[in-house]
């Protein structure tokens, strides 16, 4: 991407990559959870984290390739402590294997990357009957956070050092139904619209950070919860675009960001110094961004939050 390179306050742009934003950071004694890490800009976030001393579990759907790229890593970084675990985000069942084990292991976690997401697909209802985009992107997440964090929590006391909870979300939060969250048509086929549940999904990383953010402050918890735009980054993601898939991969080198760019806002966020205590934020291009009305709506991320617990139970 070249089109756009000025850098902002952090002293990073839209071109930094995740390996300069995190340079010289000493990662080391960190523990991190990264999910979708099995490609994109997920396995790159991985892989830099590692990069920089921290253990990384690799939360991934597709084993096969997430044990592809965790040895792609070993190959390059043999010192990089690296593990996969099966998670698939769009099942409470498998969220909840995947966070007992976690936490049965008796790891410490200073890190947890929300990263996994779909979009723009095809109306499908999850496993557990909920509509696949809010599924996977934003309730699988909401689960995963909210069973890991009392060992976020556990850990930040412990080690002294603050816990970071980072949800990437995309500037399609603004996109979203004219409502914002469809509380009460959430698995509406007749008015579904594949990209404004797309938008609606990432609202609600950005109204879960948020609000986890107002409650981790309230019980005085050294752990942040930020949001996050990677920019817009021709990956797989595209897969459910047709022909216009291989549109956007032709002109995508020009106009986007590639992957390493991709994931500098996430290593930046995870990482940074500059970041220390800022929590309930949302950044784009390394630094600090305005996100929509609707998610900077207080009220509308507790009653998210509300909707959200009821669906977990």
């Amino acid at each position: 991407m070249w089109l756009f390179k000025r850098k902002g306050p952090s002293g990073f742009s839209s071109s930094s990559t995740a390996e300069e934003v995190a340079n010289g950071i000493n990662g080391s004694g960190l523990t991190a959870i990264v999910t979708g890490a099995s490609s994109g800009i997920g396995s790159e976030t991985a892989r830099v984290l590692a990069l920089r001393g921290v253990n990384v579990t690799m939360g991934v759907r597709n084993m096969v390739a997430g044990k592809q790229v965790k040895e792609a890593i070993l190959k390059e970084i043999p010192s990089a402590k690296v593990d996969t675990m099966e998670l698939d985000l769009s099942s409470l069942t498998s969220v909840r294997k995947f966070a007992s084990e976690f936490t049965s292991s008796g790891r410490p976690l200073n890190l947890l990357v929300n990263n996994a997401g779909v979009m723009a697909t095809p109306f499908t209802l999850s496993k557990d009957n909920i509509e696949l985009q809010f599924a996977t992107n934003h309730l699988g997440h909401f689960l995963l956070t909210h069973l890991l964090v009392e060992t976020m929590k556990k850990t930040a006391r412990e080690m002294k050092r603050e816990g970071r909870i980072v949800n990437v979300s995309s500037v399609a939060h603004r996109f979203t139904y004219s409502e914002g969250i469809r509380f009460n048509k959430l698995n509406d086929k007749e008015g579904y619209n594949s990209w404004a549940a797309y938008g609606q999904s990432k609202l609600a990383n950005i109204l879960h950070a948020n609000e986890l953010a107002r409650r981790l402050k309230e019980d005085g918890a050294q752990i942040t919860a930020n949001s996050l735009h990677p920019g817009s980054i021709t990956t797989n993601l595209f897969r459910h675009l047709g022909v216009f898939e291989g549109f956007l991969s032709t002109v995508g080198k020009f106009v986007f960001k590639n992957i390493p760019q991709g994931a500098s806002t996430t290593c930046y966020v995870a990482l940074h110094p500059q970041v220390k205590g800022m929590s309930g934020e949302y950044f784009s291009d390394n630094n600090v961004a305005k996100p929509s009305l609707k998610a900077a709506d207080t009220d509308l991320s507790k009653k998210l939050w509300d909707f959200s617990m009821d669906l977990i139970k």
